[in-house]
């Protein structure tokens, strides 16, 4: 489920915000709105990280390889982090680039229809894509937080998904402040205001999910919930006398390597049977425990 569902909300995501781009870009055409060329830059990222997102889901699948024994799962993490690299040189320096330029060297703004326009018409767009990312997210958050969700995640496509579509929606927010301003006051500056607004905004994403990729890429161990059913999956069998040094470190999204030294009650011939039982177990409890090592201990 998680899988499916990040797949749509990221299909979603990648559908809402080619349209988005290309009216955005329209209305710069029509209005010269440096907020709306950072806003039509910023879809073009998200589109562009929508399909890195894709591609990791699709690499991640291959199985393994004598130079990969584990296989790809974590290409996911990795294709999620150059997402944030993206957002961070793609989104946010670049429009705080387009801020400066149009507060150094103000000009008024024309055809300010299609600005406001294009504004909402986004906005409209842009929340269709963030229902669909928090009506999967749901799925799978058990009742956490948002921000212990995102945290906590180990697939990342859904919390990518979600960072960058609020960020998008609060970006069209900013952007369609410092439009409006600039035409009631009369001042552009305030145009250009607002694309510093979406630099600032779109960088602080982008550190989060820099921060929250990289934790996964070096190897992050199961959550709690999961090392406590394998825990008790050990405590519950009766071949296991004792356990120690339980280690969990995951493969990917849906992939958990699993170790553990293991005193077996029956020290005799039965010692080998005893672990695969105790391993299977361990599967059965916690599915995603691809890869099971138990060393027997006297």
């Amino acid at each position: 489920m998680s899988g499916k569902g990040s797949q749509e909300a990221t299909l979603a995501a990648l559908a809402a915000n080619l349209g988005i781009a290309v009216t955005k870009f329209v209305a710069f055409f029509f209005t010269g709105s440096s907020s709306m060329l950072a806003e039509g830059i910023h879809s073009v990222a998200d589109s562009g990280n929508q399909g890195l997102l894709l591609l990791g889901q699709s690499r991640s699948k291959r199985g393994p390889t004598p130079a990969h024994p584990f296989g790809y799962g974590r290409e996911r993490y990795f294709y999620a982090f150059l997402v944030s690299v993206v957002l961070f040189f793609g989104g946010g320096l670049f429009a705080l680039y387009e801020g400066y330029e149009k507060i150094s060297d103000p000009h008024p703004l024309e055809s300010w229809p299609w600005a406001i326009g294009v504004l909402a018409g986004a906005i409209v767009m842009e929340g269709l894509s963030l229902r669909t990312a928090v009506r999967n997210a749901d799925r799978v958050r058990r009742g956490r937080s948002w921000t212990r969700y995102i945290r906590e995640a180990k697939a990342p496509e859904l919390p990518v998904v979600l960072l960058e579509d609020t960020a998008a929606l609060l970006g069209l927010a900013f952007a369609l402040i410092g439009v409006t301003l600039a035409l009631v006051t009369g001042n552009p500056v305030y145009d250009g205001i607002g694309s510093i607004a979406i630099g600032v905004l779109l960088i602080i994403v982008a550190v989060t999910l820099a921060t929250e990729t990289k934790s996964m890429i070096i190897g992050e161990a199961a959550s709690p919930e999961i090392q406590r059913a394998i825990e008790q999956a050990l405590c519950d069998d009766d071949d296991v006398a004792s356990y120690s040094r339980l280690r969990t470190l995951h493969l990917g999204p849906e992939e958990l390597l699993v170790a553990a030294r293991v005193t077996v009650a029956d020290q005799g011939d039965t010692v080998a049977e005893a672990l695969a039982e105790t391993e299977r177990r361990i599967r059965e409890r916690v599915p995603i425990s691809t890869v099971v090592y138990l060393q027997p201990e006297p």
